[in-house]
């Protein structure tokens, strides 16, 4: 019996096999889960066909998260094929180009805000709307991904800056969710060739900064796994008092200097 048997999760940000979401969704369904995946514009039909290949084929939802009426229609469809909620992994992000790789002074708010809202502020937008099939389940775990926002990175620019707003946001949430008995924490992933990673101008900074310097090692094609079963253990109840929490999936890169 795995560690999230019989629970029901709903997992976004699924769009290749390289996604990060992909490998939590795999790990998860190995683990006893049952999964429901999201997608929205161009990217659902990527979502709906790279569905098929995880171990059970899962029912794929539309989900623009600034959108409030599919938001709601998400969660009407999370009520009806599951009545309650146990875990959701966030791994949303999105920045106009203007905020990646030209520095912090040129992009105009409304890319910031657009940056803001979607990797950031739809944190609470999920938290929020999907509270009250948590509360029927009597709790549960969200889990977001992260990139460290403790320093700043060459060309991650505003992104940086949304990653850290998600930090604190997930802190926040952690506060006020604890109550409800829902855990809140992130995973703080060392980089990963991802389609979110190629759209990094200077993404090739992060593979040879990481390369001999995290201690434990660091292989940016094949140590999606290693995140996946780190989101995995939180989403189940093997950390029942751990919320607001950073936790960082990275070989260790976080923890040394030159």
């Amino acid at each position: 019996m795995g560690i999230l048997e019989g629970r029901k999760l709903l997992v976004t940000g699924v769009l290749t096999e390289e996604s990060l979401a992909f490998s939590v969704a795999s790990r998860a369904q190995q683990e006893g889960a049952e999964v429901l995946l999201t997608g929205f514009g161009r990217g659902l039909s990527l979502t709906t066909r790279v569905a098929r290949k995880l171990p059970v084929t899962p029912e794929v939802l539309e989900l623009d998260v600034t959108d409030a009426a599919q938001v709601a229609t998400a969660v009407e469809a999370v009520t009806t094929r599951f009545g309650r909620l146990d875990g959701l992994l966030h791994s949303i992000g999105f920045a106009p180009a203007s905020c990646l790789g030209h520095g912090i002074l040129h992009a105009p708010w409304s890319d910031v805000a657009t940056a803001l809202e979607i990797s950031a502020y739809s944190l609470k937008t999920l938290a929020a709307a999907f509270l009250p099939l948590f509360d029927a389940a009597g709790g549960g775990s969200i889990v977001g991904l992260d990139f460290d926002a403790a320093v700043a990175w060459p060309g991650y620019d505003w992104m940086g800056v949304a990653k850290a707003a998600l930090e604190s946001l997930a802190r926040y949430l952690a506060r006020d969710l604890g109550p409800h008995k829902v855990r809140v924490n992130l995973v703080a992933a060392g980089p990963i060739r991802t389609v979110a990673a190629k759209s990094i101008p200077e993404f090739s900074v992060f593979e040879e900064a990481w390369d001999g310097r995290a201690p434990l090692g660091w292989d940016v094609s094949a140590d999606s796994d290693a995140v996946a079963r780190a989101c995995v253990a939180l989403l189940s109840d093997w950390f029942p008092r751990t919320t607001g929490e950073i936790v960082h999936v990275d070989g260790g890169f976080h923890a040394v200097g030159a």
